[in-house]
């Protein structure tokens, strides 16, 4: 690292060294500037009125003296001259690259303002974005500070569009052309057309934005101004006062990148940004005090507060990473330390505040239960004895009841009813996998010619009826359009709650549009609902219920150059579908009702023995962490919809806790 001192030296004419000159504002009063070696005069040998003054603050308590046999100490950050240009005030946070990279950045030759007016062409008009956020429900007071309803409704509108965007990309449809990243095309839609929250930069928590949840694209934060950089590790404020002007760090993401230390569930040894990345020899220079660096070492000082997201690697996907919000910290020491490159980092250790929801802690213990530690509470290992590919484990932490009401696992239904499609078939020709834009696939012309899964088996969107390759198709059986016919894609959990009875949650994080089961069971008339209902069967899905409505599918006002075949999110089943779970069922009998779920179902359709038969799927409504109970909508029948207030009586009291509770069920 390099750090110098000026001298009261007037240079001869012509030996200036512009690059060293700082860019610096008239002083309001003369300060007395100090060097920051040991010749610095002490403490109380200042003028009346006046206070030492180092750049960027004070240096902590260094030893004056050094043992030759002593233990080497981490030299501390604030003993090193920021490098020139590292104090300049005058940027500001549209400006503020916080990358921990140093990727090569093109430089402009200079031309003089003559020359550029001579030069300049003039620009054809463009019209202004239209501001799509005022027409589905954002306001401008929303889009400066959010809540959980609004940080949830942007992130759903981000992967609808990020869905149909890998939709139309993988079928060859998309009129802009290729795209290599759906996240990012979507963010900046998304905030071109003013569908954001959280603009307004703040120090501590963002609202709406709660501890624990999780990203699968750093784009998701953006949009919800939790951090608001794709590549850069460190997001930081600028904060102008009366008389100074200050950066802060709000944010950090931990990702694995550097050498961070970040095991501990409760601290964080951070890293610093730069350092020649992009090379071989990582680290092989020396990184500067600036910028983001610049902001963590003045954080290290106010102690203020930072927003820190760990990126968590994906089992599902292991190229991929999870970020989970871990809450607030602050930096308790920061030191300079070598990397393996041979360069000089920056070193930040963070600490979590207390009283805070777990969050990374919960990943750990998942972590350790599928390395094989005991878990506490455990009573069987595998709930299906073998019926499901992934084991489904039985828990109690709370009372000392051992199971629940006996049933037989069955992963599908029994005794289902066919039904004759308006334009029969025998199933799609194609002769290994379905591919998307196959005009030629029965099935994707039954889906309104779009495939309805994009990789890793997410659901696009909502439709009337889904329709899946059957037993009858030729294609293979790992084709891409079988997703409800593979079994589970998640460890699950069934669990005992407080005051819910048995609950199900999953060990993995599930993103949103991923299938999590079927609902398996007997199919039973229409005429012995009432008398199920009667005998205290708690475990029926009517397909004729009033459900709560809700918008998951893209707003197709926000890709104007295609032409989408938008389909509607209200379902038209071929005919009533009720299925009894008590005495023959699988994990979907015990997902508890939630006003505000986490899980929707949808209506499956394909073909067996030349017959086609209904399905109830159930898919994550968003992103779901780990060790979340899982939770649909019952729904209301409709003949109490239709009595209104009396059948009330009749219901079940809502336990889900929900801000949006209707305070019964049923």
């Amino acid at each position: 690292m390099e750090g110098g001192t000026r001298q009261n030296s007037v240079p001869l004419h012509g030996s200036i060294d512009k690059s060293r000159i700082l860019d610096v504002k008239p002083l309001k009063s003369l300060i007395p500037f100090f060097s920051m070696s040991s010749q610095a005069p002490p403490p109380g040998q200042y003028p009346t009125g006046f206070s030492p003054f180092f750049p960027f603050g004070a240096p902590r308590q260094t030893p004056t003296e050094v043992t030759p046999n002593a233990a080497s100490i981490p030299t501390p950050i604030r003993v090193y001259s920021s490098p020139p240009g590292a104090g300049d005030s005058s940027s500001t946070m549209e400006g503020f690259s916080d990358q921990r990279t140093s990727g090569k950045k093109k430089r402009r030759s200079p031309k003089s303002s003559s020359a550029k007016s001579s030069l300049a062409k003039p620009k054809k008009t463009q019209e202004p974005p239209v501001d799509l956020g005022v027409l589905v429900g954002i306001t401008p007071a929303q889009k400066e500070d959010g809540s959980r309803e609004v940080v949830n409704f942007v992130l759903m509108a981000f992967d609808a569009l990020r869905r149909r965007l890998c939709q139309l990309e993988g079928a060859k449809k998309l009129s802009l052309g290729p795209i290599k990243r759906a996240d990012l095309k979507a963010c900046n839609t998304l905030m071109t057309k003013g569908i954001r929250t959280n603009m307004r930069k703040r120090i501590g928590s963002a609202p709406g934005v709660e501890i624990g949840d999780i990203f699968f694209f750093r784009a998701e934060m953006c949009v919800v101004g939790l951090h608001a950089h794709f590549m850069g590790g460190i997001d930081a404020l600028h904060i102008r006062g009366e008389f100074e002007e200050e950066t802060l760090a709000v944010s950090i993401v931990s990702s694995g990148e550097y050498d961070d230390d970040a095991e501990d569930i409760d601290v964080i040894t951070y890293t610093g940004q730069g350092g020649n990345f992009f090379k071989k020899d990582k680290h092989a220079i020396d990184q500067k005090l600036k910028r983001g660096n610049l902001a963590m070492d003045r954080s290290s000082r106010q102690l203020n507060e930072i927003r820190v997201i760990r990126g968590i690697r994906d089992d599902v996907n292991p190229n991929l990473k999870v970020y989970v919000y871990d809450g607030l910290y602050k930096i308790q020491d920061s030191w300079i330390g070598k990397a393996k490159g041979g360069g000089d980092v920056f070193k930040y250790k963070l600490v979590r505040m207390p009283g805070q929801p777990s969050a990374y802690s919960v990943w750990k213990s998942v972590q350790k239960w599928k390395s094989g530690t005991s878990r506490i509470g455990l009573i069987l290992a595998d709930i299906s004895n073998g019926a499901e590919n992934i084991p489904v484990s039985l828990v109690n932490e709370v009372d000392n009841v051992k199971a629940p009401t006996y049933f037989n696992y069955f992963h599908s239904l029994r005794h289902p009813k066919s039904f004759s499609l308006m334009q029969p078939s025998n199933g799609c020709t194609c002769t290994k996998s379905c591919v998307p834009g196959d005009s030629n696939c029965s099935c994707i012309r039954r889906n309104e010619g779009d495939f309805p899964y994009i990789g890793n088996g997410v659901l696009v969107s909502r439709m009337q009826l889904v329709h899946e390759c059957g037993p009858t198709c030729q294609c293979f059986p790992n084709c891409k359009n079988r997703v409800s016919q593979t079994g589970l894609k998640h460890p699950m959990e069934v669990f005992k709650t407080k005051d819910r009875g048995w609950g199900l949650r999953s060990l993995d994080p599930i993103r949103s549009g991923t299938f999590i089961c079927e609902y398996a069971g007997e199919v039973v008339d229409r005429a012995k609902v009432s008398q199920l209902v009667r005998e205290g069967n708690e475990y029926v899905f009517d397909t004729t219920r009033i459900y709560g409505q809700f918008k998951w599918n893209y707003e197709p006002r926000l890709l104007e150059e295609v032409n989408p075949n938008e389909s509607s999110e209200h379902y038209a089943m071929p005919y009533p579908l009720t299925i009894s779970a008590k005495n023959f069922g699988n994990v979907a009998r015990f997902m508890n009702h939630s006003c505000s779920p986490n899980v929707f179902w949808q209506p499956v359709v394909y073909e067996e023995n030349n017959q086609s038969y209904v399905h109830v799927a159930f898919f994550a409504l968003r992103h779901i962490p780990p060790m979340t109970e899982l939770t649909y909508d019952y729904g209301v029948a409709r003949s109490d919809h239709a009595e209104g207030i009396r059948a009330v009586k009749g219901r079940k009291k809502c336990l889900c806790r929900s801000s949006k509770c209707r305070g019964s069920y049923g």
